[in-house]
């Protein structure tokens, strides 16, 4: 199936619309993909139950306003804001995150990630993938994302929910699933999105997050419906059989009666459903999308979902960077330390290894603003990015490596996206030198180089 979104057109700063984003999609009606996923996760899974919830802050978070800021840096380095004292003796972050600095002590600041490139497309496709491969010029994404990785190796840590889901749709630089999708893994283990309806969404969007529309139509009160999707399926299944000479398809049955056990199943049902969270836990995290969707992240992980991106879009500020990044890290902060205080009171951080991160930082120097809009702001840089790393059994309370004295480049423990999902995969107790064959037939590792962050783990 082609999925052609419809919406307002918005260009980023690379002329890529919201428009031009086509995805060859797989057939969702009642999970059929999930019920591929159920097929091969068959195969055999890894035993351990840790879980990754991803925060994508795409177009690009500036590391200076974030995690790495240089308060004695001349004025057009340093930028608006000052810092913070955290909760750990001698870090400091950016004034606006005072939830991260409450929480320090679960978290650790990576200062010294680089891979070198402005490219949205190829930034994007590294920091997710751990490979060089996209780029602006060659868009189609070349490697499988860590989170299909986890998905097809590991599977969901509980049966009758998916292994990896999108909040509300995974996505990178308006393309969906973008860098975050499976490439040569195959579509089963592609996110499931749980709305496509509602993506890309500003951290002061103006919409209510509740339910999941498919929940609405996967009601108990709407047997009709769910027999219809399970003609069409059946009806589906057989032009499949038709064509597959194989015999594989023989046993898709029972995969699509179990997907569709999963769609139905009160476990995923109650796990996607933010209406079942007190008044007072949904306040915490903010009522907005990043905070409601990052609350659902807690909900799936705990129910038993291996791996969850949220998406948090917006961030390239080539102008403003006061008003810019300064009212989205508010929403961050909020959705981040709320975060943390639920998966401590509830004994899951050692299990669940949260990141937050963008496809590359911004110039150190501040420019002078678009034309048009001639208020300082800043440019793409792949010279020095910062992420953070947060429960997941690390050694957390810590700063890693550093950048020079304006954030221009890494002077202590270098480190490479390969390093950073090195240390992801290793939460995830999966050995990042498996090979899955490409589209050629050919074994292709999962990473190439990079080993996890020494002193992290």
């Amino acid at each position: 199936m082609l999925h052609l979104y419809r919406g307002q057109g918005r260009s980023n700063c690379q002329g890529m619309t919201r428009r031009s984003a086509l995805k060859a999609g797989f057939l969702g009606l009642a999970g059929m993909s999930l019920a591929d996923h159920l097929q091969l996760r068959a195969q055999g899974t890894a035993s351990r139950d840790t879980s990754v919830i991803l925060l994508w802050l795409d177009g690009g978070p500036s590391q200076i306003e974030t995690y790495d800021p240089k308060p004695d840096a001349p004025a057009e380095y340093r930028g608006p804001y000052g810092t913070i004292q955290t909760n750990v003796n001698g870090i400091r972050l950016c004034e606006l995150l005072p939830q991260h600095a409450r929480h320090a002590d679960k978290m650790i600041f990576v200062r010294s990630l680089h891979h070198g490139t402005g490219d949205h497309f190829a930034g994007a496709h590294w920091m997710l993938t751990g490979k060089f491969g996209s780029t602006a010029a060659s868009l189609p994404q070349r490697f499988p994302s860590v989170g299909s990785y986890a998905s097809r190796v590991r599977g969901p840590n509980r049966p009758g929910l998916p292994a990896y889901v999108g909040l509300p749709s995974a996505q990178s630089v308006y393309l969906f699933p973008g860098y975050q999708g499976a490439a040569y893994l195959g579509p089963a283990y592609n996110p499931f999105d749980v709305n496509r309806e509602e993506r890309y969404l500003g951290a002061n969007y103006n919409v209510q997050i509740n339910r999941p529309p498919f929940l609405n139509t996967l009601a108990d009160g709407q047997p009709r419906v769910m027999q219809n999707r399970m003609g069409l399926l059946r009806a589906m299944d057989g032009m499949r059989r038709d064509l597959d000479r194989s015999g594989a398809m023989e046993s898709m049955d029972r995969f699509q009666q179990q997907a569709v056990d999963l769609i139905m199943g009160t476990r995923a049902r109650d796990a996607f459903n933010l209406d079942r969270e007190l008044p007072r836990v949904r306040d915490r995290y903010g009522r907005g999308p990043w905070g409601q969707y990052t609350l659902m992240a807690r909900r799936l992980v705990e129910a038993g979902v291996t791996f969850v991106t949220v998406d948090m879009p917006h961030w390239d500020d080539h102008s403003n960077i006061r008003e810019g990044h300064g009212y989205k890290l508010p929403y961050v902060d909020r959705a981040v330390g709320a975060l943390m205080e639920d998966l401590s009171e509830r004994g899951m951080l050692d299990r669940v290894l949260v990141v937050v991160m963008g496809e590359f930082g911004r110039t150190p120097r501040l420019n002078t603003g678009q034309p048009g809009i001639p208020i300082p702001g800043r440019d793409h840089w792949g010279g020095a990015i910062s992420a953070l790393l947060a429960g997941g059994g690390l050694r957390t309370g810590q700063v890693i490596g550093s950048t020079n004295a304006k954030a221009e480049h890494p002077v202590n423990q270098p480190l490479r996206p390969c390093d950073l999902l090195a240390t992801v995969y290793h939460v995830l107790g999966i050995d990042p030198r498996q090979t899955f064959n490409d589209h050629t037939g050919r074994p292709i590792a999962i990473l190439d180089e990079g080993r996890p962050i020494a002193g992290a783990v």
